[in-house]
């Protein structure tokens, strides 16, 4: 049997790291942990999209932390409420999605969460999907659900309240939403469910049915999420989003990307730093001590390292001094071999892999994100890149040796005949 832990000092830091609010109450939580007592607790993940990002990572890490205490984590694939979409903070209905859409941008979950949770070993977290269990339901069972909450319960809610202001449809299975999220709880029949604090209101119908249908108290924890001293989130509005299936190089120029004002809490959230460095770094960053920039680097190296290991951070680090620092072609990059000796700039670039389609390779060109560098045996080796903003721009491999193209800050290729 997995031994708990009950160290008074780790629970502490477990239940106020990163955590925003806990419901009932911090009391009662913690004393449930200091007793012994093993729990079942869970976070859901909807595959909207084919990567997790740095905001899903939070609460995984928060997953990791309570495995790490003994305690029973199952990562719940939201494969039935991904068809439905979640309308929280959405002044708009999402997009259906198909089963098959839904599955395939979940094919790599488990691999991306298993940065920050085991899913083997002792003390395995377990991967559930809630089709399992709502495709079973009937239609009769769903009338049944749905007494136990109100229309005005849900038409509450800010986006909807927006909606109406605006004159814009609230659909009928936007309401289903919270009640088949609130009914994972039930059937998983968990004691805590986490979530970012934008998940409240769907985490407390949880609590509600739980009450409801089993008389049993469930705990919800709500965490802080990703934003700056502004309050400024991090997503893809802003366009500073982090999906975990980038690269190394790229997830480290994305750290270095972001503004100075997350720092403090990136290190806390991303990260699993001690809190009295956290709170040093913070002090240090209030006093102008530092360059931000230099813990800037120290958080953008962690973040790769935990996605991607030790060795890859160091040359993503490297080529970040390199080629961004310095402005330099970093000495390792992609190599590709031509079949043919000439090409359309935009051509190469579809067939390198560094655009999908011909339509972005020229939206590139005129964005100014495209620079190549002709490399030939008589010229310097060190010669800059050059932007090409031509989209009928023409490459001939004659005399030529290699050429090097970049797109954007990070992703380079060598092309070769």
């Amino acid at each position: 049997m997995t031994k708990v832990v009950t160290d008074k000092k780790l629970v502490a830091e477990l239940l106020t790291r990163g955590v925003e609010k806990i419901y009932p109450s911090y009391e009662n939580l913690e004393k449930k942990l200091l007793s012994g007592e093993r729990i079942r607790l869970y976070c859901g993940y909807d595959p909207t999209a084919p990567s997790l990002h740095v905001g899903n990572a939070i609460s995984i890490n928060k997953l990791g932390q309570f495995q790490a205490l003994g305690h029973e984590v199952i990562f719940l694939i939201g494969d039935f409420t991904g068809l439905i979409g979640d309308p929280t903070d959405k002044k708009a209905a999402r997009k259906k999605m198909s089963r098959e859409e839904v599955l395939a941008n979940a094919a790599n979950y488990m691999e991306q969460a298993s940065a920050y949770l085991k899913f083997d070993g002792e003390n395995p977290a377990k991967i559930m999907y809630n089709s399992e269990w709502n495709d079973k339901l009937a239609f009769r069972d769903l009338i049944e659900l749905a007494s136990n909450f109100t229309v005005q319960q849900m038409i509450q809610r800010d986006m909807f309240q927006e909606r109406l202001k605006e004159e814009k449809p609230i659909y009928l299975h936007e309401f289903l939403y919270p009640l088949t999220q609130a009914y994972d709880s039930v059937v998983m029949d968990v004691d805590l469910e986490i979530g970012g604090n934008d998940q409240m209101f769907n985490m407390m119908c949880g609590r509600d049915l739980l009450r409801t249908l089993k008389n049993k108290e469930k705990f919800v924890m709500t965490m802080k999420l990703l934003a700056d001293e502004t309050g400024k989130k991090m997503g893809k509005t802003e366009g500073n989003v982090m999906s975990l299936n980038e690269g190394p190089n790229e997830m480290y120029g994305k750290a270095m990307s972001w503004p100075d004002g997350i720092l403090v809490p990136a290190f806390e959230l991303c990260t699993n730093i001690s809190l009295n460095e956290v709170n040093e770094i913070k002090a240090k960053l209030s006093s102008s001590e530092v360059n931000p920039r230099d813990y800037k680097m120290k958080l953008a190296h962690e973040i790769t390292r935990i996605n991607h290991g030790q060795e890859a951070a160091n040359k993503a680090q490297e080529n970040f001094i390199s080629t961004i620092q310095k402005k330099e072609v970093p000495v390792e990059m992609a190599e590709y071999k031509t079949t043919r000796d000439n090409y359309t700039l935009v051509d190469l670039l579809v067939e390198t892999g560094l655009v999908k389609s011909k339509t972005e390779a020229r939206q590139k060109i005129e964005e100014g994100a495209i620079k190549i560098k002709i490399e030939k045996a008589d010229q310097d080796e060190n010669s800059d890149m050059v932007v090409i903003k031509d989209i009928k721009k023409q490459i001939a491999f004659g005399d030529t040796v290699a050429v090097v193209i970049q797109k954007g800050k990070f992703n380079f290729v060598r092309v070769t005949r």
